[in-house]
Order: structure tokens, then C-alpha cells, then sequence
């Protein structure tokens, strides 16, 4: 895994809540020893019971894995020629990292993304490089 991937897995959706919102569905995934929440726009992705996801959490979509500009605040677009990480995948958020939990051999990492909320849990040792602030948030079936 590259420096700028801190997360690369397959995960099996569990379950999906689309009860609260019209266009925002939240939804339940897990892999091993890995599970995740995550708010999603479903009409831009939609996402059903049992299908599998790859996720991907990058510190930068430059494919050399350089870091993006320090005074950039958010996502730009690519120039001509140049191509990013988003170009393989259907789903690509950009948000920031809030809060940690940490407690025994788990840790449970909370993110935003624009008010798309994510929560990550797992081992300690598989999450703990997620300890930063900004990241974006990969998608693809």
C-alpha cells in the first residue's frame, strides 16, 4: 500500500437505513476485523444489501502519492493530461478526520465529509495511521 492509501479493503454492505432522509442513506459494511458506517448520497451511488465495495481512504489523489498543496482547502480539478486517483472509482469524498476512540486492541476513527458521516472501526494497529485530518473517501462496486 502506498504511503498516501491508509486504507485499501473490500467490504460486504450488512444493511442499509434510508428511512431518515431523501437522498442520504446510511450505510453498514463489514470485512474481518473491520466494520464501517458511512452516510452516502444513494442517487449518485446507490448501494444494495450484500453487494461488496472497495474503500479507500488517500491522504491525496496524485497518483505519485505527493501530497497536495498545503494552501489548497479542499478538491481542485485535474489538469489535461494529468491523472488522479478518483479517475478508477464511482464514489470520491473529500472531509476531515474529528475524532478518535480508543479503547483495548480497538479503535473507532469518525470522519466528515461535508455532513456525510463515517465511522470506521477495527484494530488499533490497521487504523491508527488515519490519525490526520484531511482525507478522501474512495468508492467503487
Amino acid at each position: 500500500m502506498s504511503d498516501s492509501l491508509l486504507l485499501d479493503e473490500s467490504f460486504r454492505i450488512t444493511s442499509i437505513n434510508s428511512a431518515k432522509y431523501d437522498r442520504v442513506s446510511r450505510i453498514f459494511g463489514v470485512r474481518d476485523d473491520l466494520s464501517f458506517h458511512l452516510d452516502i448520497n444513494h442517487e449518485l451511488f446507490p448501494v444494495f444489501e450484500d453487494d461488496t465495495l472497495q474503500l479507500v481512504v488517500a491522504t491525496t489523489l496524485n497518483l505519485d502519492g505527493r501530497k497536495d498543496d498545503d494552501t489548497a482547502t479542499g478538491w481542485r480539478e485535474a489538469m489535461d493530461g494529468e491523472g488522479s486517483l478518483a479517475d478508477g472509482f464511482d464514489y470520491v469524498c473529500y472531509g476531515k478526520v474529528y475524532r478518535f476512540e480508543e479503547g483495548g486492541d480497538n479503535i473507532k476513527v469518525y470522519a466528515s465529509f461535508g455532513g456525510l458521516l463515517m465511522l470506521l472501526e477495527g484494530p488499533h494497529k490497521r487504523l491508527s495511521n488515519l490519525r490526520i485530518d484531511n482525507i478522501y473517501l474512495l468508492m467503487k462496486k
